[in-house]
């Protein structure tokens, strides 16, 4: 199971960019698609999640302004992040939790994409 994610880059505050994380190899089904970052010098912290039934959840500091959406046919997660300000600078990170063969409920990591909001 790979995951690719893409869509980073520099921005100025209140700005939007969206990211996305194709998952691609022997995938049965997936169970959850999450979005994670981590900035310099913190620790990775969680952003939003959504479950193979389409439920979502946001931590706190991106809840109204990110919002997490996928695409089941091509196993593809998004991240459309509004209003961006500079303490949103990290790389994001996606993870899956798959059914893969005898694998179950595995969780996977994509390699993260840099986002930079600066003026």
């Amino acid at each position: 199971v790979q995951l690719q994610a893409s869509g980073g880059g520099l921005v100025q505050p209140g700005g939007s960019l969206r990211l996305s994380c194709a998952v691609s190899g022997r995938i049965d089904s997936i169970n959850a698609m999450r979005w994670y970052r981590q900035a310099p010098g913190n620790q990775r912290e969680w952003v939003a999640f959504i479950t193979d039934s389409g439920s979502t959840n946001y931590a706190g500091f991106v809840k109204g302004r990110f919002t997490i959406f996928r695409d089941s046919a091509k196993n593809t997660v998004f991240l459309q992040m509004n209003s961006l300000k500079p303490e949103d600078t990290a790389v994001y990170e996606c993870n899956v939790n798959v059914n893969s063969g005898s694998m179950l409920h595995t969780n996977f990591w994509g390699q993260g994409t840099q986002v930079t909001v600066s003026s």
